[in-house]
Parts: structure tokens; sequence; C-alpha cells
């Protein structure tokens, strides 16, 4: 079960680094684990986000959120997997909408990561753990697109470089609700946990971390536009959450969106489209462009076809 604990800073933990003060008061996890909690947004001070080196002030409450114990027995399973490429190091694939990247609670099967230590055998990165062999990144359950895994450490650990100084070329597409009146525009908001509901994103003016996100209109169809969106940072539900907060939200994000859907989908109507990435033995540009699936392109002829398309592109 997951655990939500209350600690409170006294005089004697006045200045102290809040990863030294969980380790002092939880000894059974270790520091490394919390820098993971911490960066994940699972422990607050008052109701703010902080770093691991933050230093604690007499009386602050401390609040530390456990999620529920992961699985780590892993099978693999003979999924099919549509390859777009694969090497020695690395192996990138066109995931469908509906597939869950990695393993978590209510979702032990049937993931990607089943799927890849099937096919890859025992060449997967471990620096992600049981859970998590290979995954450098992941997208939503249900968005579809391109994604690359690593198959050993050196390869993840070049990879994840490219994702955390943002020079990773990551392109999605989407339709949302409402028309816009620019071509183009960017969302730089901070993003962190809902204060009411844990399992949610929300902007936040104080906190988080910073999220942009770059858009660019494609077609305006009617009451929906059709967009590409080039990402600066990678947080959780970014997309979602950026469309949401300036008034388009996702079509078919019950989420973030309208509960009743004009379309019967499952989930969001967004795709990662292009992935690219310096090749972490070759050091040369890769590039990988996926189609829209099919369900896509049907929901874009349906609003072509009621007469109110207007390309811009």
């Amino acid at each position: 079960m997951s655990e939500n604990i209350i600690f409170t800073a006294f005089e004697e933990d006045e200045a102290k680094r809040i990863d030294k003060f969980l380790t002092e008061k939880h000894s059974d996890i270790t520091r490394s684990a919390f820098h993971k909690l911490i960066e994940e947004g699972n422990v607050l001070v008052g109701e703010k986000r902080v770093n691991k080196n933050y230093k604690l002030r007499v009386g602050e409450k401390v609040s530390l959120f456990l999620p529920e114990p992961e699985e780590t027995n892993i099978e693999p399973e003979n999924i099919p997997l549509n390859i777009l490429y694969e090497d020695e190091d690395v192996i990138v694939i066109n995931k469908p909408k509906g597939m869950v990247v990695h393993p978590a609670p209510g979702h032990y099967s049937g993931t990607l990561v089943n799927a890849l230590m099937y096919h890859c055998k025992d060449s997967l990165s471990g620096i992600n753990g049981q859970i998590r062999p290979g995954i450098v990144h992941r997208i939503d359950k249900d968005t579809s697109g391109v994604l690359v895994a690593a198959k050993n450490d050196v390869a993840h650990i070049f990879l994840s470089e490219q994702l955390s100084s943002h020079s990773m070329n990551r392109v999605y597409n989407a339709i949302v609700y409402n028309a816009f009146n620019e071509e183009e525009g960017s969302v730089d908001a901070n993003i962190d946990r809902a204060k009411n509901d844990r399992k949610k994103m929300a902007v936040t003016k104080e906190g988080g971390r910073r999220a942009v996100t770059h858009y660019k209109v494609l077609e305006r169809l009617g009451r929906f536009t059709f967009l590409s969106f080039k990402l600066e940072t990678g947080r959780t539900h970014q997309i979602r959450v950026h469309m949401s907060h300036i008034g388009h939200p996702l079509l078919g994000d019950e989420v973030y969106g309208p509960k009743n859907k004009p379309f019967d989908t499952e989930g969001q109507v967004l795709h990662a489209k292009t992935l690219g990435f310096i090749h972490p033995r070759t050091k040369e540009y890769m590039e990988f462009d996926t189609p829209l699936p099919e369900y896509f392109e049907k929901i874009l002829k349906i609003l072509r076809n009621k007469g109110s398309s207007k390309k811009c592109y």
C-alpha cells in the first residue's frame, strides 16, 4: 500500500539538508532513493516541492509520499514490436496507442518492457532497475509514437544526457479543442503534482519544475485545431497540462479536458511523430519519423469533411 508520512523539523534539524533529514527519519530507505522520491515530487515541505539540497527551518512540516512497492518479477513476453531501427546500442520503437511503457501497479504484463525483455534478451541497460530496463524516456499509455530504448548503460547515459540538455529532437502531433488566433507560440510554465490529486499534474506559480512547450498550427478544423509540438523539456503530461492551461485541452483527454468525448477514442489524440538524437557510438545524428495512426487520420478526415478545414503549412 502507498503511505503518507509527515515529519516535523525541530531545533536539531535547523539548516539540515532534507535528504539527510529523511534518511535519519526513515533509515530503511537510502539517500539515493530519497533523491529520486524528491525529484518525482513525492516529498513536500508544507505544500511546496523542493530539491535535495533544500535546508530545513524549525517547525517546517515535511510530507513523504511512499508509492506502492513495485513488482520486480517482470517476465519477458512475446509481444510484436514495430521496430524502426536496431543495433547493438539502441532500439527505436513505434509504440501503439494503449501500450504501457513500463510495469506499474495494475500493469505488470503487456508493457513495452515485457516485449523488449523478450526481444532483446539480456541486452538492455540496467540503470533504471528491474522495472524499467532500457527505458530512457517514456510516453503515456494512450499516446502513440516513437521512442528509443538503450541496450547498454553507456548508451543509456549518453541518451539521458541529451534529454537533460534538451538537445534531443521530439515532435508531437495532436488535435486540440478551440481555435487559435496565432500561427505558433510557446507555453513556459512550471509543472508540479496537483495539490488535490496526486495522480494529476498542474501548472503552478510556485515550485514545480520548469516546462517549455512550443506549438505550431498545422490546420484549423472549425472548433478544433491540428497542432505540432516541439518539446524543450519533458515533464509528466507536459503537452496535456500546458494545452489545458491555455484553454486548448487535447481531444479525448478525460483527465485534463471535457469528460464528454465527440469521438470514441481511448484517451488523448496525441502522437509522438518525430524523434532525433545523436547516436551514442557513431556520434551521428539520427532522426525517425512515424506516420499518424489510423484512428488519428480518420478523425482528421471527418473534421475536414465538415468543410471547415484550413491548412496552415
